[in-house]
């Protein structure tokens, strides 16, 4: 039997992903964002966004500009998201070392996400190392979602198996 989530109310400096929006919301992101791949900075910022949706921990999203394009390749599929749009996937190969499908972007936005287009998010599962800050995440469960966990940001997080209800 699928049980659905037990809300964690936030402290001070948490943040609980019961309390993002339905739509989601985009917002700038003040931390430096870092994503390093075979011993290589793939991308590093301080002019990511993330998105906030309830129930996923945040997505960051870098600027084409501060990816290093040279590592990047586009993969095979798509997905859809109800808010967002297409998705077009992304590789990263850096010598011998492949990952494939290791991030995606909204080449054409829908509406309200305007300002993704330009932007790439990485899967912290498919990269070495995916920072927020000082502090190194961990990859939410499940092999569709992307969001970064941090420290600050409280479950339970849908995307693990018996989650699809929630």
């Amino acid at each position: 039997m699928i049980h659905g989530p037990k809300h964690v109310i936030a402290g001070p400096g948490q943040e609980s992903v019961w309390d993002y929006p339905r739509p989601p919301r985009l917002e700038k992101v003040s931390e430096t964002l870092v994503v390093s791949f075979a011993g290589m900075t793939i991308a590093e910022t301080v002019r990511g966004c993330r998105v906030l949706e309830t129930s996923h921990p945040p997505v960051y999203y870098f600027p084409m500009e501060d990816v290093q394009s040279q590592f990047i390749s586009t993969a095979a599929g798509s997905s859809f998201c109800e808010f967002k749009g297409v998705a077009t996937y992304i590789s990263i190969r850096v010598g011998a070392e492949f990952s494939e499908r290791a991030g995606w972007t909204y080449l054409n936005p829908a509406s309200g996400f305007e300002r993704l287009a330009g932007h790439l998010a990485f899967y912290a599962s498919r990269v070495d190392e995916a920072w927020v800050g000082s502090e190194k995440v961990t990859p939410q469960e499940g092999n569709f979602y992307g969001g970064w966990v941090t420290a600050k940001i409280l479950g339970p997080f849908k995307g693990r198996d018996g989650t699809a209800g929630w």
